[in-house]
């Protein structure tokens, strides 16, 4: 065994800057002390973790099966735990030093064929109890709402890389000072990077500029949440499975939470989808512009 870290060590090595809210509040408490204690043991890695997330989901897709309440107590409770230990092993990783490419991909996937299990469970073991088709229409829908959300996310991910890469190089071309970015959830700090880029005689890109312009409450709303660790997308798919597989359960509607976080998940997605677009739009603009300069400076150069 090693050295035990102390609960302050941990939530400063471990929290991410920002995350959902239900993990913020429900899950990184439990997860904390749970790793308070178990991470001096080093047999207890970040792929057994994942792999015990897993097997534990599978126990709340089997509960989910039986349909009785009891059962989809059981189950609801089950899920809950495969997610406090799915979070835990990111944490230890990051604690000890031990996460791996690997380890990221085993997360990846086993999170997915949770998902689908679980849907699988729940859903099927409805339709099975009931005879109503629409359970089985509910397992189709949750499924690919989140297969699309974390497509749609990488995506995301690489169509914003692509832009600051165009950007950087296209600031080369023009020969001015390669520009200081304002990240994707870090808009926040647009006054405080514009001021170190002053300093060091670089200019700031802000490509977000012109979302927050025009949804200036929404930008005060998720200032208050950053404040509180809490991302802006504020019903993520983070907050889609626990209402379908816990909340749904719980309350004995699932139909009805179902349809509702299928709702809200698509309207969050959906903003996302627009704000990339005019993040695209304030792209090009910056883009001609520097394509301009870079042609006013080929002359002189020649």
């Amino acid at each position: 065994m090693t050295e035990r870290a102390t609960l302050a060590e941990i939530r400063e090595r471990t929290y991410k800057r920002r995350d959902a809210w239900w993990t913020v509040w429900l899950v990184d408490p439990l997860a904390a002390r749970l790793v308070w204690l178990v991470a001096p043991w080093r047999w207890v890695t970040p792929n057994r973790l994942t792999l015990g997330a897993f097997l534990v989901g599978l126990g709340s897709a089997a509960a989910f099966w039986q349909g009785g309440y009891g059962w989809l107590l059981t189950g609801a409770l089950l899920f809950h735990l495969s997610f406090v230990l799915d979070c835990m092993d990111g944490k230890i990783a990051r604690l000890n030093g031990t996460g791996s490419i690997f380890g990221t991909w085993l997360d990846y996937v086993f999170d997915r064929l949770r998902v689908v299990t679980c849907a699988f469970g729940l859903f099927g073991g409805q339709y099975v109890r009931t005879g109503e088709t629409v359970y089985l229409w509910l397992a189709a829908a949750v499924i690919f709402l989140d297969m699309f959300r974390y497509l749609n996310a990488l995506q995301m991910q690489k169509v914003k890389l692509g832009m600051k890469e165009r950007l950087l190089a296209a600031s080369d071309a023009a020969g001015r000072p390669r520009p200081q970015f304002v990240e994707e959830g870090d808009e926040d700090a647009v006054a405080t990077a514009a001021e170190k880029a002053r300093e060091a005689a670089r200019e700031t890109v802000d490509v977000h500029g012109d979302f927050r312009t025009r949804f200036g409450l929404f930008v005060s709303v998720r200032d208050f949440l950053l404040r509180q660790r809490i991302r802006a997308h504020v019903f993520s798919g983070i907050e889609f499975m626990m209402f379908v597989f816990i909340v749904g359960p719980v309350i004995s509607q699932i139909v009805v939470t179902t349809v509702i976080s299928g709702v809200l998940l698509g309207g969050f997605e959906a903003l996302l989808v627009y704000k990339l677009w005019t993040t695209t739009k304030t792209f090009g603009k910056r883009i001609a512009k520097l394509q301009k300069a870079a042609a006013q400076a080929q002359p002189a150069m020649v």
